[in-house]
């Protein structure tokens, strides 16, 4: 393998929070206009440094954009050709699990398979209300939206009925999920065990967006999850999906580095004001120096949590200007990923799996088997009686359709 060559061992990246704030050494706020197609931008070019995730948050109040990552998501999917879209949260608590279903089944279809998700409550408190919750049922509304939005992607027709929301009877959601095969789900969190728990149990990815507290806290999150996974029997700990968040800024030397970001940290909204820049950088992931500080910091990540699948970076926040934030994806695209892609594939174990892609799942699903195409066949959209408004016959164990459908 040389430099350039991706190895789907890991996946590396990049995620936005999408916030809007001011740079502190020029004072200058950039618009919504702006921002919106800077991370057009920055998504384009990580793609262009060989990255291979771009991540999009969601947030419903300013100073955030991203309001609607789907139709973001599908902007850059047109004017990219191997970049998986994801998203750095999409929020299973105050979304209609019926439009999560719709709105990413029809974002695979138009990406070519180029998409996943991470689902997680967010951390805005009066988002709730917004959307007519209650933020006090914040958990078990994850819990049952995710169990509902599970089915929609699995089962041709769905009858439900369940706390949050007004019963299913017969529904059927359009399109169905692209090859049969649901897109990917990462459940995201950065303090819930109940949380490792719900990944663990329907066998997906755990998200552990590590970039606030201190490792051992997201220790024992992942190795709880681990071993649920397990516990489920979908594999061992060490084949669970796990993915990590991180913070870096870089430079040719330490000095610089550190120079050019102090501003940004003290200023920045989230922990601005707070701890130091040495003090938060010893108890987190933030990197802020060398291309060889980061490599050494982040080569050893899995001495801390183990073999895993995903790790994000955040770059485009805190008010650094579009400028920086190319000149960033360069150094980590250029100098950072390809070494971290040899070291971290050293002595990883056969058995632990390569992360998830589109195709690679339609394959554990359907084998030399052509995938599902999803004809519908001649109904009123009522699909109250019979199994299926579909033509196809029901599914091989493991897709995402039909009585086969796994867990």
């Amino acid at each position: 393998m040389n430099d350039t060559t991706p190895w789907q061992g890991m996946q590396f990246g990049i995620f936005s929070v999408s916030d809007i704030t001011e740079d502190p050494t020029t004072g200058r706020t950039p618009s919504e206009a702006e921002k919106i197609q800077a991370a057009v931008t920055i998504a384009k070019h990580a793609e262009e440094v060989g990255l291979d995730v771009y991540a999009l948050g969601e947030h419903h109040n300013p100073p955030f954009w991203s309001s609607s990552p789907t139709t973001t998501l599908a902007y850059i999917a047109a004017q990219t050709e191997r970049l998986i879209l994801s998203t750095a949260t999409t929020l299973i608590t105050t979304n209609d699990p019926v439009k999560i279903a719709e709105d990413y089944a029809m974002l695979q279809h138009l990406a070519g398979g180029r998409v996943d998700l991470t689902l997680g409550r967010g951390n805005t408190g009066p988002v709730y209300p917004w959307f007519g919750k209650d933020i006090r049922q914040g958990l078990p509304l994850a819990i049952e939206s995710y169990n509902l939005l599970h089915r929609l992607w699995r089962e041709d027709v769905v009858d439900w009925e369940g706390k949050f929301r007004t019963p299913l009877q017969g529904f059927t959601s359009t399109p169905r999920p692209l090859d049969g095969v649901a897109p990917f789900v990462w459940h995201g969190s950065i303090r819930t065990p109940e949380i490792a728990e719900q990944a663990a149990y329907y066998g997906d990815g755990f998200f552990a967006n590590n970039i606030f507290w201190p490792a051992e806290h997201y220790q024992r999150l992942i190795t709880l999850y681990r071993q649920r996974y397990a516990h489920y029997g979908h594999g061992t700990p060490e084949q669970a999906i796990v993915g990590l968040g991180g913070q870096v800024f870089l430079a040719a030397n330490s000095q610089d580095a550190v120079k050019q970001f102090r501003p940004y940290f003290d200023n920045a909204p989230v922990y601005g004001h707070g701890p130091s820049l040495e003090d938060f950088s010893q108890m987190t992931p933030l990197t802020v120096g060398s291309p060889q500080q980061v490599i050494d910091r982040y080569a050893g990540m899995r001495e801390l949590y183990g073999d895993y699948q995903r790790q994000l970076f955040l770059m485009d926040h805190a008010g650094l200007p579009l400028k920086t934030v190319l000149e960033q994806l360069d150094i980590l695209g250029g100098e950072v990923v390809p070494v971290l892609r040899r070291e971290l594939q050293k002595n990883r174990p056969a058995e632990v799996p390569d992360a998830p892609t589109h195709a690679q799942r339609v394959a554990a699903a359907f084998g030399d088997e052509a995938p599902r195409q999803a004809v519908p066949g001649a109904n009123r959209g009522d699909n109250l009686v019979g199994a299926s408004p579909y033509r196809d016959a029901p599914a091989k164990a493991g897709a995402s359709f039909g009585p086969g459908a796994s867990r």
